[in-house]
C-alpha cells in the first residue's frame, strides 16, 4: 500500500494519501478539506550513502553557497542540515534553542555585551 503525496487545489496544501490498491486507486480526496482536486507530486526519495560520502559532501564548499555568518537564520538552517547530514537527532530543544536566537537577534538582543544572559548556563 504507497502513499502518494498530492497538492489540494482546494486549500492549497500539500497532503499525503494512503492508496490501498494500487491497481483501482479510486479519486482520492484530500484528508484535510475533503476536496477532490489533487494534483499528483513527484514524491522525494532517499538514498543510503556512506559516512563518508557524507563527510565529503558536508566539506565541499560548493555546499555551503546559501550560508551567510552573519544572518541567525542562515546558520540554524545550516546547523540543522548539518545534524541532520550526520544522522544526529538535534531535538525539540535545539530547534527551540534557533527559534529563540533568531529572536533575539531580530529584536536587537543578540549582542555579545556583558550581562546579555549568555553566560549565566555557564
Amino acid at each position: 500500500m504507497p502513499i502518494y503525496e498530492y497538492h489540494c487545489q482546494d486549500c492549497r496544501r500539500r497532503v499525503s494519501v494512503l492508496v490501498r490498491s494500487i491497481h483501482n486507486p479510486g479519486t482520492p480526496a484530500c484528508p484535510r478539506c475533503g476536496g477532490r482536486h489533487l494534483e499528483r507530486l513527484m514524491s522525494r526519495f532517499a538514498r543510503i550513502r556512506s559516512e563518508e560520502d557524507r563527510l565529503d559532501a558536508l566539506a565541499d564548499p560548493g555546499a555551503l553557497g546559501d550560508l551567510d555568518e552573519n544572518d541567525p537564520k542562515s546558520v540554524a538552517r545550516w546547523a540543522k542540515k548539518m545534524g541532520k547530514e550526520l544522522g544526529e537527532d538535534v531535538g525539540e530543544d535545539f530547534d527551540e534553542m534557533m527559534d529563540q536566537a533568531m529572536d533575539e537577534e531580530a529584536g536587537g538582543e543578540g549582542t555579545d555585551s556583558p550581562g546579555d544572559g549568555f553566560d549565566e548556563e555557564l
